[in-house]
């Protein structure tokens, strides 16, 4: 069975519910703006989450739980990429020793529980459930009670109301009002200072990987304080749709990146940061900008119709550390196909051979006639 509409006609709260009370299984979808989770249940337990918000992901929660800091979260990250497996986050950080299975669990639980609540206080969007997308059970389903939820989800609307009241727009900046020096609390340390910055409620939200509800609860503890004061509403901006922005900015970065306009990627990459700084996908491009455009200027030292032959005996090959790639690259050099036809036997991207026999060149490994 499929159910779908939109949150102003079937509330989350009721749709929860829904799902508890009938004990469903499924995959549910939901979207506001460009913001897109989904949900699954088994028996009416929330077993999995997924997210598209930069503030919702397992790394940044670890972050937020100081198990990790950002700097290893970019490494494990990065450790992802290259090996080019499957293995989840997570695991990777258990198998290196950073982290347990049991404080990876809870930190996932944390995460979880984090972005159905958020859902409760959004005033429309879409949902969509579908009972056939229900994933098989696997030991790494969290099987959290939907009931502590509601409850929770039940105050924080309440709450909410009287936030919005206060501030009833998240582009919202402040000022400072006093001193901050007898602020003691780091994370209150640092929404003071981007509110000092001008940053909007939104972005304050986004840079401090807090929910928008976590935010404004503080900002407005802040301003009780006599810390912060309200300043003004900016106009409508990017920052109204943040995760848009970020994700509409990263995919004109990877196809400028594709289509070798490196100046333009790397403006794109240095958006996402200017409104996401510690994005670890635009992090990860900026690297990915530098190496392109080296592996551009090595290709162009190595022409196609050059043939490359070895300049070392097996016995000295032998002694030396070469990359899988790069051996496989040396395998399939014999003295007479030449760097074209070499380049239709690898399972690589052009540039990436080129460059291998670019770099195999300035260690004197291989000589071109």
């Amino acid at each position: 069975m499929s159910l779908g509409g939109e949150l102003a006609t079937l509330d989350f709260f009721d749709l929860m519910q829904w799902v508890m009370s009938r004990c469903k299984t499924g995959l549910l979808q939901v979207t506001r703006l460009s913001t897109r989770k989904r949900f699954g249940f088994r028996d009416g337990t929330l077993q999995s989450t997924g997210s598209n918000d930069p503030r919702e992901t397992i790394g940044q929660r670890l972050v937020r739980e100081g198990l990790i800091d950002e700097e290893t979260l970019f490494r494990a990250l990065l450790k992802q990429e290259e090996e080019k497996s499957r293995a989840r986050l997570g695991e990777i950080l258990v198998r290196d020793g950073l982290l347990s299975e049991g404080s990876i669990r809870h930190a996932l639980c944390l995460a979880a529980e984090a972005q159905i609540l958020d859902v409760f206080l959004w005033p429309d969007g879409r949902f969509d459930f579908d009972e056939s997308q229900a994933a098989p059970a696997s030991p790494s389903d969290l099987g959290i009670d939907l009931r502590p939820l509601l409850e929770e989800g039940r105050h924080r609307r309440e709450l909410w109301v009287r936030l919005r009241r206060q501030f009833p727009s998240n582009r919202l900046t402040f000022r400072l009002a006093v001193d901050t020096v007898s602020l003691s609390d780091p994370a209150l340390r640092r929404i003071v200072g981007l509110a000092a910055l001008g940053r909007t409620l939104a972005a304050i939200s986004l840079e401090t990987r807090r929910s928008e509800y976590e935010t404004t609860l503080l900002l407005s503890d802040l301003v009780e304080q006599g810390v912060l004061a309200p300043d003004r509403v900016e106009a409508e901006s990017t920052t109204s749709d943040p995760v848009g922005s970020i994700l509409t900015l990263l995919a004109s970065a990877e196809s400028r990146l594709k289509e070798g306009r490196y100046d333009d990627a790397l403006e794109a990459y240095e958006a996402v940061l200017a409104l996401d700084g510690v994005n670890q996908a635009a992090k990860k491009g900026l690297l990915a900008v530098a190496e392109a455009r080296q592996n551009a200027k090595l290709a162009r030292l190595v022409p196609l119709e050059k043939v490359p032959r070895l300049r070392l005996t097996a016995v000295t090959l032998a002694q030396q550390r070469f990359r899988p790639e790069e051996g496989f690259v040396l395998s399939r050099i014999n003295g007479e196909w030449d760097v074209r036809s070499i380049l239709k036997l690898c399972p690589m991207t052009e540039d990436e051979i080129l460059a291998i026999f670019a770099r195999l060149l300035e260690r004197n490994v291989i000589e071109l006639r």
